[in-house]
């Protein structure tokens, strides 16, 4: 899995000279990057440097520069954005709410409702809902929603194969936590009891309310046209 693996990077490291080499390493790569940037021959296009810009700060946030990574990465969304580059957009997001800035909840629900709206890996849209899941109270049925809506994606768009069976893995994972953490629920039965409680099993139904946790993280500040791209979608 690329999108949902432990990729903390420093974490695992025995000792301070392996992490100061990684650090190191990091160090050296974004300075790599800021150089392609500024060396890009003139004509590269938008897209050419908003695949550096997502690349380099994917790089500071590891080496903790947030703000710089911040500003990378809004740069690279509206670039991605304007080509309809959704993949790319979302993960943008997805650098945008690991930068931990006030403005993040409303990366993230922009960045959820692309991943949503559009038919990207659903590795990467089950990945940004687990960060709904992260980020909300134990108690909230908005985390049941979010891993309910994530084991939809998973069976409706993952193709046939190993990578499919470790998606629906992870996601009836999720489920079973969230269902632990919500209403402490231990054993198969009191699972059932529960999901039909929150009305889990009807997409028309959980859909709606995860468009509801979309709409509290986002507020007012929506970074697309919303209206235009669903005129747009063959299937409304």
């Amino acid at each position: 899995m690329k999108y949902l693996k432990d990729e903390t990077f420093m974490m695992d490291m025995d000792g301070s000279e392996d992490t100061q080499g990684s650090t190191r390493l990091l160090e050296n790569l974004a300075e790599d990057l800021q150089q392609k940037l500024i060396e890009l021959p003139a004509g590269s296009g938008a897209l050419a440097r908003a695949d550096l810009l997502l690349e380099l700060a994917r790089a500071q946030l590891r080496l903790e520069k947030n703000d710089e990574a911040w500003d990378n990465a809004r740069e690279a969304f509206d670039a991605f954005a304007q080509a309809a580059r959704w993949e790319e957009a979302i993960q943008c997001c997805d650098a945008l709410f690991a930068a931990d800035r006030p403005e993040s909840l409303a990366a993230l629900g922009n960045g959820l409702w692309l991943a949503v709206t559009f038919p990207v890996d659903p590795e990467l849209t089950v990945a940004m809902l687990q960060h709904v899941i992260d980020d909300t109270p134990p108690d909230s049925d908005g985390a049941a929603v979010a891993a309910t809506a994530a084991h939809y994606v998973a069976e409706m768009r993952a193709p046939e194969g190993k990578e499919r069976e470790n998606l629906l893995f992870y996601t009836n994972q999720m489920l079973a936590a969230v269902a632990r953490r919500h209403s402490d629920v231990h054993d198969q039965e009191a699972f059932e009891r529960w999901f039909n409680k929150l009305e889990l099993g009807d997409p028309a139904k959980f859909l709606p309310r995860l468009r509801n946790v979309v709409d509290v993280l986002v507020q007012d500040d929506w970074w697309v046209d919303r209206a235009a791209i669903q005129a747009n979608l063959p299937v409304q």
